[in-house]
């Protein structure tokens, strides 16, 4: 006998499909014992007589062994009576959820109680998570029950809506707060004030400000935040409202005067910032680390670095962010040496830079192309590791790394992340384009879109000059149709980029509509315009722009004027070029390099060289631009002897010539045919000065050669290019 056999039944009967035994429900039964009639009870035949494994084992019990003894105890355990379990799995029926609290309330809002304290928690809680939907939610439930709020939870609900910039909730919160009986309460109309400027609804905030106590501070200060926050075209506003404060005796604490001197700076008001000055130091407030921080942005932004130097120098404890505005203020006026200099000073003082001061010298760092301090910056960022999470620095040092020539290292900080966001895409794409490889940063676009990442503002901003460069008229009015249906055209910066892409693929029409159609202009539009038409070849139309622009509200700025004078030697205009030097020595900008730069090579294609080299004696501190201009000015009246004589005097000066200044020598040593003096300074570019040279470069010294006749040497040079290539 089987060994399954004799422990199965008691019995000498053989088991047979047709004589399979089933329990009864009598075997419910404590005190049931069978009998023979039970095992002679047959079923009824099945269709199917074939015995299987579901057949021996109806309630398809898994059989985890051919064990012997595991199949006993299948037997033993196995209930009679189906369970409910057993019965939903063979009937399929769905699994019955239990009852939960989110079933009664979809949001989970406990409100289970009407405890006061635990709903003000929960209001508290969505409006940390910025969830003001929810949060208006409960204040709706407690107006229905009567349950009052206080004022702690509509000022965290009022700074929900200062962070979300969201005027409708906050204006719903507003009402929330006079139904509680709250609205004469100083604290919340003071949060309330802040919330409408903050969300820029002046107006509103008047409207509140006016019931407030004129002689408490912190009203007056939330007003003049707004006014701040506003822009510089409220900064009359703030001014009065700062004089206001004063005639009715309000007292004015740190805070006043930190707000108004960032209005100050916002509007480049230098002499309002002074006069601020004198009035800390009146009130006795200038000792105040915050105030000598703003101070010294105040001076950077109008442009006044000693006044700036001299307070920092007054500081004796300086903190990194002392330290940070000073380095921010270097980089904004354009002063990277001593914003690296002072990089290094704060080092030694012991003061390690945060993620503010990394993310304003990385820039610096590539604009003057620092590679090799870049790499140091870049392994202190690895090296502290939260800040190598961080998207912004991590898009600074692709940008510091492809203003540096590696666009390797660039693209490696780029592939490093495992998440990239629309930030590091358009830091790479800019680094594409201004390395000259224009078709990749267009490329870099799809793919960016294909990564799922929607291109922004910026993003679009920094495409359209690649489009402008490739001529690519075709994807210029793509991204034209993108920006129109994603509501970035009333942005001016958009619309010029458009302009001037236009204008380069010589369609001016479209750069004229579009300058038409701004409901806002700015000197910038107005510049881009005049660029437009010169472009173009429409001079004479140009001039008409810029004369435009004089009745307008809106100066020429230094840009404007340069550019006008281009135009004034271009059409030999020597009245119109001297009316335009004389405006810009009313407006103080012939110390701006590029402005001087232009003022020389002006006078220089009239011929007047003499006038040309007044301009050039009268710059102070005379940079490459300025020695590369005098340089082309005589270059244009043939004096080339004397133009490569000034070359080699301003290396003696010590200054370094740029890739322009090795454009102009090697020009006018082309145009004077002078073929050893060109291979000399093309030499110097190359070996000394380690410049690489570009297709002008090559193409001028390889016509020269060809025109004297050294075949063999233009052979060696076009040898050279393909090399470089």
């Amino acid at each position: 006998m089987n060994a399954v056999d004799g422990p199965l039944l008691s019995t000498s009967a053989h088991l047979s499909p047709k004589t399979l035994l089933i329990p009864s429900n009598s075997l419910n039964n404590s005190n049931f014992k069978p009998s023979s009639t039970h095992f002679k009870t047959p079923l009824k035949s099945p269709k199917n007589p074939t015995f299987s494994e579901k057949d021996a084992r109806p309630l398809s019990l898994p059989l985890l062994s051919n064990n012997p003894h595991t199949i006993y105890s299948d037997i033993q355990t196995t209930p009679s009576k189906p369970t409910r379990t057993q019965f939903r799995k063979r009937l399929k029926l769905p699994k019955k959820k239990p009852f939960l609290e989110k079933d009664a309330f979809p949001m989970s809002l406990p409100l289970h109680t009407k405890n006061p304290h635990a709903i003000y928690s929960d209001i508290q809680r969505f409006a940390r998570q910025g969830k003001l939907n929810e949060a208006l939610t409960i204040l709706d439930y407690c107006d229905q029950q009567g349950i009052p709020v206080n004022s702690t939870t509509f000022s965290s609900l009022l700074r929900a809506c200062v962070i979300s910039k969201s005027l409708t909730h906050g204006k719903q919160i507003h009402v929330h707060i006079r139904i509680n009986g709250l609205e004469n309460n100083e604290f919340l109309r003071t949060k309330l004030v802040h919330m409408y400027t903050s969300c820029g609804s002046l107006e509103d905030a008047r409207g509140v400000f006016d019931g407030v106590s004129p002689k408490s501070v912190y009203p007056w200060n939330a007003l003049l935040r707004g006014n701040v926050i506003s822009g510089r075209r409220h900064y009359m506003e703030a001014l009065s409202t700062f004089s206001e404060m004063r005639e009715l005796g309000v007292e004015l604490n740190v805070y006043s005067f930190s707000c108004m001197i960032k209005s100050f700076a916002g509007a480049t008001a230098f002499r309002q910032g002074l006069k601020a000055h004198a009035l800390l130091i009146k009130n006795g407030l200038v000792d105040s680390a915050i105030l000598r921080t703003s101070l010294i942005d105040m001076y950077f932004k109008c442009g006044k670095i000693k006044l700036a130097r001299l307070v920092f120098e007054e500081i004796v404890e300086r903190d990194i962010v002392v330290w940070g505005a000073m380095i921010a203020g270097f980089g904004h006026n354009r002063l990277q040496r001593e914003a690296l200099e002072y990089l290094r000073w704060m080092r030694r003082e012991g003061i390690s830079p945060n993620s503010v001061i990394l993310t304003t010298i990385l820039p610096v760092i590539g604009e003057v192309g620092a590679w090799k301090l870049g790499r140091e910056v870049h392994a202190y960022v690895v090296k502290t590791k939260s800040y190598s999470k961080q998207e912004f620095i991590q898009s600074a040092l692709i940008d510091m790394y492809c203003k540096c020539g590696d666009m390797a290292s660039g693209r490696q900080v780029f592939y490093a992340p495992t998440v990239r966001t629309a930030v590091s895409w358009t830091a790479l794409m800019s680094g594409y384009a201004s390395n000259g490889r224009l078709d990749q940063a267009l490329r870099s676009i799809a793919w960016m879109q294909q990564e799922g990442f929607k291109p922004d503002v910026v993003t679009v901003a920094t495409v359209l000059p690649v489009c402008a460069g490739l001529r690519a008229l075709r994807q210029g009015k793509e991204i034209h149709c993108y920006a129109v249906k994603n509501g970035f055209l009333p942005n001016i910066s958009i619309a010029t980029s458009l302009m001037v892409m236009y204008s380069k693929c010589e369609n001016i029409g479209y750069s004229l509509k579009l300058f038409d159609g701004m409901d806002r202009r700015n000197v910038i539009s107005w510049t881009a315009m005049i660029d437009s038409y010169v472009e173009n070849g429409f001079l004479h139309e140009a001039l008409g722009v810029f004369r435009s622009m004089q009745l307008s509200k809106h100066r020429p700025d230094s840009v404007a004027m340069a550019r006008i004078l281009s135009i004034c030697g271009e059409l030999e205009n020597l009245k119109l070029g001297k009316e335009i030097h004389g405006q810009i020595l009313k407006k103080d900008f012939e110390s701006i390099p590029f402005v001087s730069a232009d003022i020389i090579k002006m006078y220089g294609k009239f011929g007047a060289i003499s006038k040309a080299k007044l301009a050039f004696k009268a710059i102070p501190t005379k940079g490459s631009m300025a020695w590369t201009a005098i340089i082309e000015a005589y270059g244009y009246n043939g004096l080339y002897q004397d133009a490569i004589n000034l070359f080699h005097q301003m290396r003696s000066d010590g200054l370094t010539p740029n890739h322009y200044t090795f454009k102009a020598i090697l020009s006018i040593c082309e145009r004077a045919e002078l073929a050893d003096d060109a291979c000399l300074i093309f030499n110097l570019m190359t070996q000394r000065y380690r410049i690489k040279a570009s297709d002008e470069h090559y193409f001028s010294i390889i016509e020269l050669l060809n025109r004297v006749g050294r075949t063999e040497d233009a052979q060696r040079f076009i040898q050279m290019r393909s090399v470089s290539l």
